[in-house]
């Protein structure tokens, strides 16, 4: 390179240039002369090496090779390669025995352009993985989103530390040391990440919350879908299609419910009640039990009972002429066995999953009928569909059983009654 740069002098005193200006300014024609090449060094990655990838990329059926070419990953790695020629070569033109300033001055610049674009690259190449590892089936429905931003804050920090450092000439050691004097304040400015990334790996590791999870939340009046799981916020959107913006780690010192499990699992359960006005409740007559039979569910069930009954009552010389004495079919017993036969043979309810019906406390409002099973579809409206369903029958053949439905007086009752005494 010395004999190219005398050669450049001569060059340059062919041209009429001075002698003493040639030596001044052959050292600027050399450098010119390797941008010039570095210049034709980046239309060759461009134009020749990027193509091959790009043509390489279409003909495979691997995701990320097409997300490098989309999000342009390679283009901003390709600009380091001319750079990186430059920083070689500047000690060819600006020795440093003769123009030592200059040659600092220019490889710090390039160097804090190198930095730039490695940690510009390094950065776009963290989005790069988080997106691939979201759109894998296996993996999509894993919170790592805040993982890849306190990584991507890392590298940003890294970049900027080291050009920090390449700029007053110091080591980023040094640098770093001094930020750890100053730890408690960076603490206090970075408190929300830090517990946001604490956060996030807390939830991540004991698998408490996806994206796609259905949580509740009252404090934070969140009641809907996780769409977004980052290092700052964790975005629910509500059934009312609002938006609610709930900290990560708010979600680890309060309580939230996760109906993930529910969805998991075979069924979605109902467990709802109907009050009977326990006036209504009585002994079946004979009356009563030949109509109960003409109900093809309990048929079997008012027979068998009947005969295990009339077995128990004759062993033990039971007077059957008070009512009181042995055992008796209540219409309220009969009532109950019916609505599980009923959910038993119901084609949109789980039956490999629990299901009953039972007595509640009673209570002044009469004593609640619970019904306790759980639907085979788990989706919202499907299940709200189902438990209208049920309890509409119920509700409609309670009467037949000679019961009645407690429920409070109302004004059209008062009516009614003005009305019969008029």
């Amino acid at each position: 390179m010395d004999n190219f740069r005398i050669w450049v002098c001569g060059l340059l005193e062919l041209f009429g240039v001075s002698t003493e200006a040639a030596e001044r300014f052959d050292n600027f024609v050399v450098f010119a002369f390797i941008i010039l090449i570095a210049y034709f060094i980046d239309i060759i990655c461009r134009n020749i090496i990027l193509k091959i990838f790009t043509h390489i990329a279409a003909k495979t059926k691997n995701l990320w090779d097409d997300l490098i070419i989309e999000r342009k990953i390679i283009h901003k790695m390709i600009n380091i390669v001319p750079s990186i020629f430059i920083y070689i070569m500047l000690p060819f033109a600006f020795p440093e025995s003769e123009h030592a300033n200059t040659l600092d001055f220019l490889m710090r610049l390039c160097e804090v352009y190198i930095i730039a674009i490695s940690t510009r690259f390094a950065y776009a190449s963290l989005g790069l993985i988080h997106e691939v590892y979201i759109r894998k089936q296996t993996m999509g429905n894993k919170p790592v989103k805040g993982f890849v931003q306190i990584l991507q804050v890392i590298v940003v920090l890294i970049g900027v530390i080291a050009i920090i450092a390449v700029l007053i000439n110091k080591s980023a050691t040094s640098l770093l040391a001094g930020l750890g004097a100053s730890a408690a304040i960076l603490t206090l400015v970075f408190k929300d990440t830090i517990l946001g990334f604490v956060a996030g790996i807390q939830l991540s590791v004991n698998d408490m919350l996806r994206p796609g999870d259905w949580i509740t939340m009252e404090k934070y009046n969140a009641d809907g879908v996780v769409i977004e799981v980052t290092l700052y916020a964790v975005k629910v959107r509500n059934w009312d299609n609002t938006v609610t913006t709930i900290p990560p780690y708010a979600l680890i010192s309060d309580s939230f419910q996760n109906w993930r499990n529910m969805f998991e699992s075979g069924g979605r359960r109902v467990k709802r009640s109907v009050n009977i006005d326990m006036n209504s409740v009585k002994f079946c007559t004979p009356e009563m039990l030949q109509r109960f039979r003409k109900i093809s569910l309990i048929t079997d069930y008012i027979d068998g009972k009947e005969e295990e009954l009339l077995a128990y009552n004759t062993t033990h010389h039971v007077d059957s002429s008070i009512s009181v004495n042995g055992r008796r079919q209540t219409n309220l017993g009969v009532f109950r066995n019916y609505l599980f036969r009923y959910l038993r043979n119901h084609p949109a309810i789980n039956q490999d999953l629990t299901c009953m019906v039972r007595h509640l406390q009673p209570t002044d409002k009469g004593i609640p009928i619970e019904l306790y099973f759980f639907s085979s579809d788990r989706a919202w409206v499907v299940y709200e569909g189902l438990q209208a369903d049920v309890f509409d029958h119920v509700l409609a053949i309670i009467p037949e059983f000679d019961l009645h439905v407690f429920q409070n007086v109302s004004g059209y009752d008062i009516r009614n009654v003005k009305i019969e005494n008029k």
